[in-house]
């Protein structure tokens, strides 16, 4: 009698068994590992994501057939139907999505024009203004830029003399000066 109710209370247990499932995840195309992808049993928040080898382990899952979804982006989603229990490593290729987005450049031209007529506030130095001012206290730039309309120098260390440049009361990490 004790053997049957034993049996009985393990029962369920048995019946709800946890299994693991095991992928390396590949571009369909070049056959290259794909880290970063996302992997989850449909339904569920149980999931994980590929490394830089493109494996990937997801534990807990019940007995039966069950719903895993694999996503990235530049990828299209897929969803396949496996039967577990299963113990093998399945490798899974992912179709790149034929979507690109668009090239982005960045140019630069050094062309005159008006200080007015730019939407930043710009300011020049005359060359003479800095000849003058370097004949004083060469290296110095500190008090060259004190007299310039709009910027503010606060010095950040005693020891070192270094010192924080602002325009316009942003910060100095939006600050940049150009020297031509």
């Amino acid at each position: 009698m004790k053997k049957i109710i034993f049996i009985l209370l393990l029962c369920p247990f048995i019946a709800t068994a946890q299994n693991t499932f095991k992928a390396i995840i590949k571009d369909e195309k070049t056959k290259e590992a794909l880290d970063s992808v996302s992997v989850f049993l449909n339904g569920t928040q149980n999931g994980s994501t590929s490394d830089e080898k493109g494996f990937v382990v997801i534990e807990n899952i019940p007995n039966g057939k069950q719903t895993i979804v694999f996503s990235s982006f530049g990828y299209r989603k897929i969803e396949r139907n496996i039967l577990f229990p299963q113990n093998e490593t399945i490798v899974i290729f992912l179709e790149p999505t034929s979507e690109e987005l668009e090239e982005v450049k960045v140019t630069s031209t050094r062309s005159s024009r008006a200080i007015k007529n730019t939407p930043t506030r710009i300011e020049a130095i005359a060359s003479g203004e800095l000849e003058e001012k370097s004949s004083m206290q060469p290296g110095n730039i500190k008090m060259l830029l004190t007299e310039s309309t709009g910027i503010q120098t606060q010095q950040t260390s005693q020891v070192s003399g270094s010192a924080s440049i602002r325009i316009q009361g942003l910060d100095g990490k939006y600050t940049q000066l150009l020297q031509d």
